[in-house]
């Protein structure tokens, strides 16, 4: 297979597919037509990147894999298209889903000692049903309550390929601000590097 044909071929399987496809599955799918490895690979995904700089599409990477999607600048252009079915989240959920994405694993409990009232098992339960968070393990206190934490679902969902990809919380800029502002600050921030 030449070069041109492996590339549009790879272009086709990341388009055609319903989810984003890893390195190692486009491998796997093009073992009997021709033999590449990784870094090859990655190099024709990195060119076809580079291919779609300048389109309405591109081409990410999240933490299932490679996928494209839609420039978020066309957002405005695009909203006809849904007609309103744009997801609305309460501010509860919302306020949810960023304790468990910045926090995590947390319990229940961890959630409603942050927000200050009660966590909705409703609430808790569409997060699940979403595939957004799974349960990672128990927490060793009395009762062993379910500890919570993010998917790659929810990283794919919102682009990202890892959870260090999240916005820094305010709070947290300002605290390391005020770190390191102080002597003693300075100090603790050579540690964290």
């Amino acid at each position: 297979m030449r070069d041109t044909n492996i590339k549009n071929v790879i272009e086709a399987m990341i388009f055609a597919s319903e989810e984003p496809l890893t390195l190692s599955r486009i491998n796997n799918m093009l073992m009997d037509q021709c033999d590449l490895k990784s870094s090859d690979i990655k190099g024709i995904i990195e060119n076809l990147k580079s291919d779609y700089a300048e389109r309405g599409i591109e081409l990410i990477e999240t933490a299932s894999g490679f996928s494209f999607k839609t420039r978020e600048d066309y957002t405005e252009n695009l909203r006809g298209l849904w007609d309103g079915r744009r997801p609305k989240y309460t501010r509860a959920f919302l306020e949810t889903m960023a304790i468990i994405a910045y926090r995590q694993p947390v319990t229940r409990g961890d959630i409603e000692e942050i927000r200050g009232v009660a966590a909705s098992s409703a609430l808790v339960r569409q997060l699940l049903d979403r595939d957004w968070i799974r349960a990672v393990g128990r927490k060793e206190v009395p009762g062993r309550p379910t500890l919570y934490g993010t998917t790659n679902a929810f990283l794919d969902y919102f682009g990202l390929r890892s959870l260090n990809e999240l916005p820094v919380l305010e709070e947290e800029a300002k605290n390391d601000e005020k770190i390191q502002g102080s002597p003693a600050g300075e100090e603790e921030a050579q540690k964290r590097l």
